[in-house]
């Protein structure tokens, strides 16, 4: 087990394959955005798990190995749950529950692509945000001044972003939040009393066509019982092609 340097991360990142399940991992490779620790000796590995800085409990796995994988992550602290492949997770999870106190709970995580044109939908409080944008998303929620950059104005330079805005503030977000060379992840939130009412549809539809015009294809992955998401992602042309599952230890009563 050891940590691994980042000027090793590009090995690891040419051992995972550029696909929608390794979009984000790969982009915080190649940003630096992340810590690793590998069982075994690149570009061989028997497990990998990685630390997201900008979601930093919730863990990437990949590997064969779960016993290497869990060696990997009980030592380590600050974590609530583990996104590995499908055929994995009960095998981790039953090693998890065998040597700790915790029971385990599986949460499906579902990755879709948008390989046709997006079926654009307008809505005249949507607009693409640029850097005249920037105090005006400082001032909104945190949940919604988006998230993978490492500053709002990186995100407005380096991403694409879209929002509702309404009464001059901003109540729903779409934007990039991970790329590849092939692929784009997005990001989407919308503030609670703000729903259906189509701000998240037309944002998310916006910043999928940028995508698009750049030649890439846009990725959405959600939980399996955000049906809210689902759904939006469903209504502008996306459609499931993966799955990983989120291993989630949980503290047994006492």
């Amino acid at each position: 087990m050891k940590k691994l340097k980042p000027e090793h991360y590009q090995v690891l990142a040419d051992c995972l394959e550029d696909k929608p399940i390794t979009v984000i991992p790969l982009s915080r490779l190649k940003t630096g955005m992340c810590s690793v620790y590998t069982s075994g000796v690149l570009p061989s590995f028997s497990a990998v798990v990685i630390f997201d800085r900008y979601c930093p409990d919730e863990l990437m796995g990949f590997g064969h190995d779960v016993n290497a994988m869990w060696n990997l992550l009980k030592s380590k602290q600050g974590w609530s749950c583990i996104c590995v492949e499908t055929e994995h997770a009960e095998s981790l999870g039953n090693l998890i529950k065998k040597t700790t106190n915790f029971s385990v709970r599986y949460y499906g995580d579902i990755y879709h692509t948008l390989e046709q044109p997006v079926r654009y939908i307008r809505n005249e409080s949507v607009r693409k945000l640029t850097l005249q944008d920037i105090k005006i998303i400082k001032r909104a929620p945190k949940e919604i001044q988006g998230n993978g950059y490492l500053t709002i104005k990186s995100m407005l330079t380096d991403g694409i972003v879209a929002g509702a805005i309404v009464d001059n503030h901003l109540v729903s977000i779409a934007h990039t939040y991970a790329e590849t060379n092939r692929y784009t992840d997005i990001g989407v939130y919308t503030i609670y009393q703000f729903r259906t009412k189509g701000f998240a549809i037309a944002a998310a539809s916006l910043v999928s066509k940028e995508i698009q015009a750049n030649g890439k294809i846009p990725v959405w992955s959600c939980g399996e019982d955000n049906y809210a998401s689902l759904k939006v992602a469903q209504k502008i042309g996306f459609t499931e092609v993966d799955r990983r599952i989120y291993v989630i230890p949980v503290p047994t009563p006492q």
